[in-house]
């Protein structure tokens, strides 16, 4: 039974890697920069990377929302939210993850009648709002200081394209990591205060903790869903919201990975602690929204022509519908569970 309420964490994961898993490398392939089985092997192995290493301070923000205390009630949760991204994903709109979970997560609580802390539900949603825009200030200054380097050392477009590759390859590797460490969160954090794993102690040398058991089970259902179902999200983020030159689509995919990485790492949040300065919250954001940014600040900074504004509000639709529409089936699928089923998804004795 622990194998079957993991699934719906895999097919979460699975959806991730189909639809914002393709960000890492979707300018760079939807420029024909880069070969998708290429970009794919690269971003499932960052993916990995980056959720075992760096995935720990979202999770816990998302346990901080709603800690499900019943494993198949984190099965429930998972599912609902899996099914809320296929749908918009079948749509053929670039949905968020992110925000898949957190409605699910608030499904739960209103099911289990617990309250909700909405001091945090505001912070989250803020950053639904200020991590595109942030995407777009990088995009901006990275587009002027790039076009600054590139007139001053004259390089030849021969081997300017060369180069172009290789930064696409190793901005989309960051942007895998980045996306691994901060959405890993979506994929298997509502299982972390049920994890049916023990602690696995190697060579006494270092320990794999239950938490980072999860992690990589999730990292891996993710590289399944790059290698098998992301290819056309990958051409439609880099092609169809604004048409990109391949430095462009360089400046799209850093961007973009700053971004998460600032809201995944400790090390940014430590620092600006530190100096007495407002800390970053860890906190899951959606890669399609910080790209979707970056390509906005892209256009800006060109002057603002040549945005696909029909598909940009298609786009938006499906940020607004997703978290509603997982809220709503997470619900509803619960009380199928407990009633049909007569699955514990609350456990009423832990507070």
């Amino acid at each position: 039974m622990i194998w079957f309420f993991l699934l719906s964490g895999l097919f979460l994961g699975w959806s991730l890697g189909a639809n914002d898993a393709a960000n890492a490398f979707g300018t760079a392939v939807g420029t024909r920069m880069v070969r998708f089985k290429t970009a794919a092997l690269a971003a499932s192995i960052f993916v990995i990377l980056g959720a075992m290493i760096d995935g720990a301070g979202p999770a816990k923000t998302l346990n901080e929302l709603g800690a499900v205390n019943a494993l198949a009630g984190s099965f429930t949760v998972a599912l609902a939210a899996a099914l809320a991204v296929t749908i918009m994903t079948k749509l053929k709109l670039t949905v968020s993850t992110s925000q898949s979970i957190i409605g699910a997560i608030i499904g739960w609580n209103l099911f289990a009648r617990l309250s909700i802390n909405w001091h945090l539900l505001s912070k989250i949603v803020a950053t639904w709002i200020f991590s595109p825009i942030l995407a777009a200030i990088f995009a901006i200054l990275f587009y002027y200081l790039f076009k600054k380097l590139l007139w001053r050392l004259n390089v030849h477009m021969l081997r300017q394209d060369a180069y172009n590759r290789f930064a696409l390859l190793v901005v989309g590797a960051f942007g895998a990591y980045s996306l691994g460490a901060n959405n890993i969160a979506n994929v298997m954090g509502v299982f972390v205060p049920t994890s049916p794993f023990p602690d696995i102690n190697i060579f006494n040398e270092f320990t794999i903790s239950s938490q980072q058991m999860l992690f990589l089970i999730g990292a891996i259902a993710i590289a399944v869903g790059i290698y098998t179902y992301s290819e056309r999200i990958m051409h439609t983020v880099g092609s169809s919201v604004f048409k990109l030159t391949p430095v462009a689509a360089l400046i799209v995919v850093l961007s973009e990975s700053l971004v998460l990485f600032l809201f995944a790492s400790q090390g940014p949040k430590s620092w600006l602690e530190s100096m007495g300065l407002p800390s970053i919250p860890l906190v899951p954001v959606s890669s399609s929204q910080a790209v979707i940014g970056a390509v906005i600040g892209i256009a800006i900074a060109k002057g603002g022509k040549g945005v696909n504004y029909t598909i940009l509000r298609r786009i938006s639709i499906g940020w607004v519908i997703t978290p509603i529409l997982a809220a709503l089936i997470c619900f509803v699928f619960l009380f199928i569970m407990q009633n049909v089923f007569e699955q514990t998804v609350v456990n009423v004795n832990t507070p």
